[in-house]
């Protein structure tokens, strides 16, 4: 303790984060996430917690991987303990509720022994959470008037089981396991000894409120046999009573063209957000995989020439959402009215960069039908005259065909770089790892640089695991750099945008 006597003692939030929905977090669980200067986190939290996270938050696994040993819940409570003591805010992330065999007692047991402040942030237990997922209410009217959350993985040290089987035999609610799948052979048998009909309904689910839940269910006589032909795996529940009955009736996860699937985005975080609601919508689950992020242009000398000089242009063309958002941008940092563009017209392709120009209040003149930098060029020679000046903000690897095609006719073009894209693949290893396991379903392209830098990211090992996923690209321009760099284009959409793009993972037409 002498070490830290002059530190300001730091705060522990003990976070549950429920069944594995992301989406079942509560807004204090997300709101305690985004604090947090230190995380500490174990298998069965959503790998969405990083994306709630500060930028430069600590991220602690104590968890169990196939190449890790476990962290000691003593270890656990030390590190707690310790990043507190060091005047950290600290996140406790685990899956579901941390005081349902949580451990989380354990935890605040310990942070109350050494006089550091804490909170408890409940989150959805998996015991009535999972059940509903899979159709089956825990309780109901005509059926059964109470539910039992028991635990299914007791002390491997205990010399005898605290659970009275005797007991649980006779209850007429509906019996809830957790972490029993192991020990399910036990479980049944001794609920049949005791006098349990071995006709009673019983139910597995698997991967609860995931993308892979899965459902099996038989009765305690043959629900052993089952789920060993069916290899059911951890994490998983069991469900014994006559509620298993509705589940067929009442089934309604996973749901929509979509459900079961799941969709890598690659474009970046900024933008990804309209994506993701999208494949979440229609029921299937979004793995981010940001492979480029928006940067500033190395200098703004060429940029902001263009902006004090703004009246002397005819036309701006703008290529990209991203594009819209830099020009105005800087606009506002160098106090620039936007009524000095009231004499210039606009340009731009695309339904997206038309609606961000839309949102400032200003008016598209120009847009071609086809989303295209080249549909856009023909048209604006229609409409572009001989010895007009237009100004083009662009990306720093946008293509030359609009500038070239413009310069070609006469037309005066300062093409400038009003932003930069970065490679970003932090989350590598985890999507190699999807792969690697043949979780992925989809990958999305919006734009020929995600494909550049998703191919980067995953290097030539990572592109032999792309056999059997479907590619689905924004755009002829897009698919067509996916296919010069290895890439199997399954689909692209008919209409270059992300409804477009969406559309196609369900619609093969």
């Amino acid at each position: 303790m002498d070490t830290y006597m002059n530190m300001k003692v730091g705060k522990v939030y003990i976070i549950g984060t429920g069944p594995g929905d992301y989406k079942l977090m509560t807004l204090k669980a997300v709101e305690c996430i985004g604090l947090a200067d230190v995380i500490v986190y174990d298998r069965l939290g959503s790998s969405k917690i990083k994306h709630l996270a500060k930028a430069d938050a600590e991220f602690i696994f104590v968890g169990k991987m196939p190449d890790k040993h476990i962290v000691p819940q003593e270890e656990i409570n030390k590190i707690l303990v310790q990043k507190a003591l060091e005047g950290k805010c600290v996140a406790r992330v685990k899956g579901g509720d941390p005081f349902v065999f949580g451990r989380g007692g354990e935890e605040a047991e310990a942070l109350v022994k050494e006089g550091i402040s804490f909170e408890i942030i409940p989150g959805v237990t998996s015991a009535i959470s999972v059940p509903a997922y899979a159709g089956i209410p825990v309780t109901h009217r005509d059926i059964c008037s109470s539910f039992h959350v028991i635990t299914g993985h007791e002390r491997p040290e205990k010399e005898e089981s605290i659970l009275d089987f005797e007991v649980l035999a006779k209850l007429t609610g509906t019996l809830v396991f957790l972490m029993g799948v192991k020990n399910l052979p036990e479980i049944t048998s001794k609920l049949m000894v005791y006098g349990k009909s071995a006709k009673t309904p019983v139910a597995l689910i698997e991967k609860g409120t995931t993308n892979e839940q899965r459902t099996i269910s038989g009765t305690l006589d043959t629900i052993e046999a089952i789920a060993q032909r069916e290899d059911v795996k951890s994490p998983a529940i069991i469900i014994i009573g006559e509620v298993v009955k509705l589940k067929d009736s009442l089934r309604w996860y996973p749901y929509g063209p979509l459900g079961g699937k799941r969709v890598l985005v690659t474009r970046a975080r900024e933008q990804a957000s309209q994506l993701i609601a999208r494949i979440e919508e229609l029921g299937g689950e979004a793995i981010e995989f940001p492979t480029i992020k928006i940067a500033e242009p190395e200098d703004y000398e060429s940029f902001d020439n263009a902006l004090n000089g703004i009246k002397n242009y005819s036309w701006v063309a703008f290529t990209s959402v991203n594009g819209v958002k830099a020009f105005f941008n800087r606009m506002r940092q160098k106090k620039l009215d936007i009524r000095t563009l009231v004499n210039i017209k606009i340009c731009a392709v695309g339904a997206s960069t038309a609606e961000a120009l839309n949102e400032l209040g200003l008016t598209v003149d120009l847009m071609p039908e086809s989303y295209t930098t080249e549909a856009l060029l023909e048209l604006m020679l229609k409409h572009v005259s001989k010895g007009e000046r237009v100004l083009m903000a662009r990306a720093d690897i946008a293509s030359k065909e609009l500038y070239s095609g413009l310069i070609n006719k006469g037309i005066l073009v300062n093409d400038i770089v009003v932003y930069k894209t970065e490679i970003d693949a932090q989350n590598k290893q985890e999507i190699v790892k999807l792969l690697e396991e043949g979780s992925i379903n989809f990958i999305t392209f919006t734009s020929s640089s995600t494909v550049i830098n998703f191919v980067k990211a995953i290097g030539s090992e990572g592109m032999q695991l792309l056999k059997g996923i479907e590619v689905v690209c924004i755009g002829k321009v897009t698919a067509k750099t996916a296919q010069e760099q290895g890439i199997m284009v399954s689909r692209i959409a008919d209409e270059y945008t992300i409804d477009g793009l969406v559309k196609k993972l369900y619609d093969k037409e």
